[in-house]
């Protein structure tokens, strides 16, 4: 694990976290009935829920994969998660054994799974690094101890964009990217997916109520507040676009059949 041994922060269980939230959406056991209260009542509210959460898993999979055999071995990771297999390292090193990934979360129950995390391939390095979105100097310092700054890199941040608020005085979403992309070296990518109301105004305004009433803000964006993650940088093709439309594979194609998916993704390189 990079960096001095975390405190675990005392586990919450009296009220919803999005990461265990997502995890119930996703399939997996490690979530509470408070957080599958919440799943469950978004689900009925926006009936998207479970297969915008399953797209952004395979858009993850798909962009990095398409880094990795661009030649990109440094992947950093933000907002991991609840593991699910196959998880980002083991989509890298499937390509490049060699890869190296840190992995970034502040949900105590992703720091208990931190272990599992760290089983990657004999040749790379698999890193976990417990802080928060927010502190990007905590987190670039940690991750630096695995990773080079220096040389290109992948910067991950898949469905995470929508939890954080954009105002001045607050998490300054913009700001806070900036901060984390300024430390990229060139010919580095920025991977980024995001809810958007553009495509089902109604459905994501009552998830938002929703995620607002547990105590989790949630920002959904249009297309061009998106856009603005990536001004200064050079995105691949095919753009900004619905998730499922980014480069799919044959599985990504079928779930556009199922409806739409109200979720923007894109990628970007550093020039």
């Amino acid at each position: 694990m990079t960096g001095s041994e975390p405190v675990p922060a005392p586990l919450d269980t009296s009220r919803p976290h999005p990461a265990r939230v997502y995890d119930w959406w996703l399939g997996g056991k490690d979530n509470y009935p408070v957080d599958e209260e919440l799943a469950r009542k978004i689900l009925a509210a926006d009936s998207t829920a479970v297969r915008g959460a399953r797209a952004n898993r395979r858009f993850m999979h798909r962009a990095v994969r398409t880094l990795a055999e661009a030649g990109i071995r440094q992947f950093l990771d933000m907002g991991t998660g609840i593991p699910t297999e196959p998880n980002l390292h083991q989509v890298a090193q499937a390509v490049a054994p060699e890869a190296r990934i840190v992995y970034a979360d502040n949900d105590p129950i992703v720091l208990r799974h931190a272990e599992a995390l760290l089983h990657g391939s004999a040749q790379g390095a698999t890193d976990y690094v417990h802080a928060d979105v927010r502190d990007p100097e905590t987190i670039l310092r940690l991750a630096g101890e695995s990773l080079d700054f220096d040389r290109p890199l992948a910067l991950s941040l898949v469905a995470l964009t929508h939890y954080l608020g954009d105002a001045a005085d607050g998490d300054d979403v913009y700001g806070l990217l900036k901060r984390y992309t300024d430390r990229l070296a060139p010919g580095s990518f920025l991977v980024l997916s995001q809810v958007t109301p553009d495509l089902n105004p109604a459905a994501v305004g009552r998830a938002a109520e929703l995620f607002a009433r547990s105590g989790t803000p949630f920002h959904p964006r249009s297309l061009p507040d998106f856009a603005r993650f990536f001004d200064g940088l050079e995105l691949l093709g095919p753009g900004i676009i619905p998730v499922t439309g980014w480069r799919p594979d044959p599985e990504d194609v079928a779930a556009q059949s199922e409806g739409i998916v109200p979720v923007y993704a894109g990628v970007a390189r550093k020039p």
